[in-house]
């Protein structure tokens, strides 16, 4: 499922986030003193040499530097968002996101996505341009951290190629977000080691200092008017590939050393499950991919869109249907998922085809009945025509639908034009 803007081979807003890498820190409202900003900036190649020191990368040149504002920020933003992503692109992501009710049906999202980051915004490393940017309304207390996070991406893409690492991880949207954890986490990491060894500490030997520096991630953000407007599923796939992804580096730090710099990239995690479950990326657990269900009747219709639907994307849809302690309960049980968009122009009718496995049949049979209550609570209307154990059929806002339940795997046809019924 396209994460807003890390996830879908058809996706190229996440591509937005992607090539900006932008920090986590997110940055205060006052202005800074430009001089004291370009002193930060002499401070490079030390800070250069420490990060190669703790990862082991080679510095192969010098990354170039500078100030920007809000609005070449922005402007920055929109240009980008046109160079990669067309209309119909942006139009099919929203669509998306509408039909698994994770945003209003009024949701702009191009719009939002650009307020949004450059809300954000404290600092950014464009990969294309190999140049690194500072905010000049970032305050001083936050500019060497966002200066270090930076350069942690800098001196990672002058030895693994970013730009690379991340078209390698197009076919799977939930794969991209996993790699999109890698390099956040990795540069989130390497800015509170740093910081820690300044002052004497490390986060290897202070599992303390690790949590409150990924709950410091997570509640940041919570500080600014537009994201604290977003929808649940923007808010929280905009922070997980810090948050997140700063623990899973340290896993793998506390495992391989200075070898787990490298090794995330050359051996990525294939899912947002493995980041979350480190230990399921070193045993290798990889996703199922359970059949979509098929429309009866598909003359007409185009395919526009699939993708894949991990274990994230379904944590945040149990907790905005359900509760967090459902999520948290439920969502690690997820095994693989997917979907796809078919569309009718004549008349006018977009079908969603989902389906998600679970490890055992009590997790799929809870996840059923949830899902039935996230029908409820996406459309304004929903008539039930039949309704047992396993089965729910009947019509709601985008047309009839059904949904079944087949030991550990739950699917959902969602849109059709005419009644579906079960196959018996």
């Amino acid at each position: 499922m396209p994460a807003v803007f890390f996830m879908m081979p058809a996706n190229r807003i996440k591509s937005i986030l992607l090539v900006l890498l932008m920090a986590a820190v997110a940055a205060a409202q006052s202005g800074v003193d430009t001089d004291q900003a370009h002193e930060i900036f002499s401070e490079i190649g030390s800070i250069l040499q420490d990060l190669h020191e703790i990862t082991g990368f080679k510095i192969k040149h010098r990354v170039p530097a500078e100030i920007i504002t809000r609005d070449k920020v922005k402007e920055f933003l929109e240009k980008r968002m046109k160079e990669t992503t067309s209309p119909e692109q942006i139009r099919i992501e929203e669509l998306t996101l509408k039909k698994f009710g994770l945003v209003p049906q009024d949701f702009d999202l191009a719009k939002n996505t650009v307020d949004l980051l450059t809300e954000q915004a404290a600092a950014f490393y464009d990969f294309h341009r190999k140049r690194l940017c500072i905010t000049d309304w970032t305050p001083s207390a936050t500019r060497e951290p966002a200066l270090v996070h930076e350069l942690g991406h800098a001196l990672a893409d002058q030895n693994m190629n970013l730009e690379k690492f991340i078209k390698q991880g197009e076919k799977s949207d939930d794969g991209s977000m996993a790699r999109l954890a890698v390099m956040e986490g990795q540069a989130s990491w390497l800015m509170a080691e740093y910081l820690a060894r300044k002052a004497g500490q490390s986060l290897a030997t202070s599992p303390a200092l690790l949590e409150t520096m990924a709950h410091s991630i997570e509640s940041g953000a919570s500080e600014f008017p537009v994201f604290e407007k977003e929808p649940l599923y923007l808010r929280q796939t905009l922070v997980f590939p810090y948050s997140q992804g700063l623990l899973f580096q340290n896993v793998v730090y506390q495992r391989m050393k200075q070898n787990s710099f490298a090794e995330v990239f050359r051996k990525p995690p294939v899912s947002t499950q493995q980041i979350i479950h480190p230990d399921l990326y070193f045993s290798g657990l990889e996703p199922t991919k359970p059949a979509l269900p098929e429309l009866p009747d598909a003359h007409g219709y185009k395919r526009i869109a699939d993708g894949t639907v991990g274990e994230l994307d379904h944590a945040i849809l149990i907790e905005q249907y359900g509760s967090r302690e459902e999520s948290a309960a439920l969502s690690p049980h997820w095994r693989g998922g997917g979907y796809a968009l078919l569309e009718h122009h004549a008349p006018e009718q977009v079908v969603l085809l989902y389906a998600v496995e679970w490890d055992d049949a009590q997790s799929a049979g809870r996840y059923f009945r949830l899902y039935r209550r996230a029908l409820e609570k996406k459309w304004k209307r929903l008539e039930i025509k039949s309704e047992n154990d396993t089965t729910l059929t009947g019509s709601g806002d985008d047309g009839y639908f059904l949904m079944k339940l087949t030991d550990r795997v739950v699917t959902s046809l969602e849109g059709a034009e005419n009644p579906v019924s079960p196959v018996r």
